[in-house]
């Protein structure tokens, strides 16, 4: 599953682990990222989502309507 959100479009973050002794080693900080399945009225039809979970909260504001309007804009097909 790739790590990016569909809706707020967070990717991973790099940076270092760095050990006791100090040492160096290259990281990823991933967020956190679910599939989620939500009924679209408008289409009558599921759409699958890949999201992070502060656009599932996000979506549970707005609406999942203005969510996918949303993800349109940014150039995402869903």
């Amino acid at each position: 599953m790739s790590a990016h959100c569909q809706l707020t479009g967070a990717e991973p973050g790099f940076g270092n682990k760095i050990s006791h002794s100090h040492r160096r080693t290259s990281r990823r900080f991933d967020p956190n990222i679910q599939r989620k399945r939500y009924w679209l009225p408008s289409e009558g039809r599921h759409v699958r989502l890949t999201l992070s979970a502060r656009a599932v909260k996000t979506i549970d504001s707005i609406g999942i309507e203005a969510a996918v309007a949303r993800i349109r804009e940014r150039g995402v097909k869903v």
